[in-house]
């Protein structure tokens, strides 16, 4: 394959924008998402391995899982597991910088505090959430809390924490909007004619921070949606007394501090957020146009994680193992490339699949075991004659520790938590995961096939998640299902 032939590579990734946001019968308001979709492939069912920015960018960048890579959480403060990469690990940036591209960089970065993406091939233009930052209060901003009157009533859309400071999930910017996302765009259409100019083929990250809670979004992408018009979640009327108890805690003493209409608000708040996102995706395919670069461009819009947005009476995202939160966008278009436009593929996609997909268009020479695989045989609207038929998640935590582990196929979903109850959902007649069957007799075998699923993958990506000492040894059938053949 000759440079020429080979695609140019722009991604543009969101931070915590659930996947059916993109979707043409999503409510939120995307004309340029909609336009760029019927002229691509929508990957309907893409997930991420963790619901956390960390873990779920690595994987996007390596193609491996956490236990692959090395990164369980937030990598920018104290309470992180492992502050990078674990040694050796390479990333698609490596190989595709190798095969004569020229890659630029461009926002927010949240693989590594040890390194920046100029340590992987990447030229920066503009880097957040690289060295040096720090994702959590000090010491002395919790003595400044101290030193305030604690607020008696909450105001609207907040949330009230007595000793951490008040949080306020939602709200408007007004005529402003997200200093960050708006510069991460202008510096990524600056550097467009330069590329196109050049001789060789490139790649380009583009990084943005929204629609992260909390959600301020600018007026006019407000004033697209009525709140009396938002409905609450499906599994809204969810009391959580069948799950684990930090997810009742959570809703219980946080987000139950809501009312309906102040969920309906945030809803909504989020909505207009990812409308923001549209117009700056917008901007950048422009940008791309006017380069005159659209036809061999391979553009993929896509998020590292999602966010339950009133999923269950939750927000944000953290250790309730629910679809939200898993669930991400992944649309590509590439003009030169994509076979029967418009269409909407459906098999489970994980966000490791896309390092091995960039290296086989770039032609590189597949050197390492990856847990993800190419996409490219979907992109030229075949079906590669093996695919999953489950999907796996690694969740270590968020900033609190535990252990979860999860196996989602068509019909089951299995959530091993080594902190509480496991959970088994039946999801063909309970799409929305309201009815926990963990404890039912009814389904113990369809539970110990999911189980040993989950040890046989764990196995394959030699997850450490084994230990067998009696006080931690609780899934309900233990590593050696791995090896069972009945």
């Amino acid at each position: 394959m000759t440079d020429l032939q080979k695609p140019n590579i722009l991604i543009f990734m969101t931070d915590h924008q659930r996947g059916d946001t993109v979707l043409a019968e999503h409510p939120a308001v995307t004309p340029n998402l909609d336009r760029f979709a019927a002229e691509g492939v929508t990957f309907a069912e893409t997930y991420c391995p963790a619901p956390h920015c960390c873990p779920a960018r690595a994987t996007f960048h390596s193609g491996l899982y956490p236990s692959g890579h090395g990164v369980w959480n937030n990598v920018c403060n104290d309470q992180a597991l492992s502050r990078g990469l674990k040694p050796g690990v390479r990333l698609w940036s490596e190989d595709l910088a190798e095969a004569g591209y020229r890659l630029v960089w461009s926002g927010k970065w949240h693989v590594s505090v040890e390194e920046s993406p100029a340590d992987r091939g990447w030229e920066e233009r503009f880097v957040s959430a690289g060295p040096g930052s720090r994702h959590a209060p000090t010491w002395d901003q919790y003595r400044k809390i101290a030193a305030q009157a604690e607020p008696s009533e909450r105001g609207e859309g907040e949330i009230l924490r007595p000793g951490y400071g008040t949080y306020r999930l939602y709200g408007s910017t007004g005529e402003k909007t997200n200093s960050h996302d708006d510069r991460v765009v202008a510096e990524a259409a600056k550097a467009l004619p330069e590329l196109a100019a050049g001789d060789r083929p490139w790649a380009m990250f583009v990084g943005a921070i929204a629609p992260h809670d909390p959600y301020l979004a600018p007026q006019k992408f407000l004033d697209l949606y009525d709140v009396a018009a938002v409905p609450l979640p499906p599994s809204y009327a969810d009391t959580l007394a069948d799950k684990p108890r930090i997810y009742k805690r959570m809703r219980d003493m946080r987000w139950g501090q809501l009312s309906e209409r102040e969920v309906r608000q945030a809803i909504r708040h989020f909505w207009a957020y990812c409308s923001y996102l549209d117009d700056l995706f917008g901007r950048l395919l422009g940008a791309v146009d006017d380069a005159g670069q659209a036809e061999n461009t391979l553009v993929l819009y896509c998020s590292d994680h999602g966010d339950y947005c009133g999923d269950h009476g939750l927000f944000a995202k953290g250790i309730p193992c629910f679809r939200g939160a898993y669930h991400v966008p992944a649309v590509v278009r590439w003009p030169a490339g994509i076979a029967s436009p418009g269409r909407r593929v459906q098999e489970f996609l994980s966000l490791a699949d896309f390092a091995p997909t960039f290296t086989e268009l770039a032609g590189c020479q597949a050197d390492r075991e990856l847990t993800g695989a190419s996409l490219v045989p979907f992109l030229r609207d075949e079906k590669p004659p093996v695919w999953r038929d489950a999907l796996h998640t690694q969740c270590n935590g968020v900033e609190l520790y535990y252990t979860q582990r999860s196996v989602m196929t068509r019909d089951h979903k299995y959530v091993f938590n080594g902190f509480d109850e496991d959970e088994l959902y039946e999801l063909r007649s309970d799409p929305h995961e309201m009815r926990n069957l963990a404890a039912d007799p009814a389904y113990e075998q369809v539970k110990r096939d999911l189980v040993g699923r989950m040890w046989r993958f764990a196995h394959r990506q030699q997850d450490t998640a084994i230990n067998n000492y009696i006080t931690v040894s609780l899934a309900p059938y233990g590593p050696a299902e791995a090896f069972r053949k009945d």
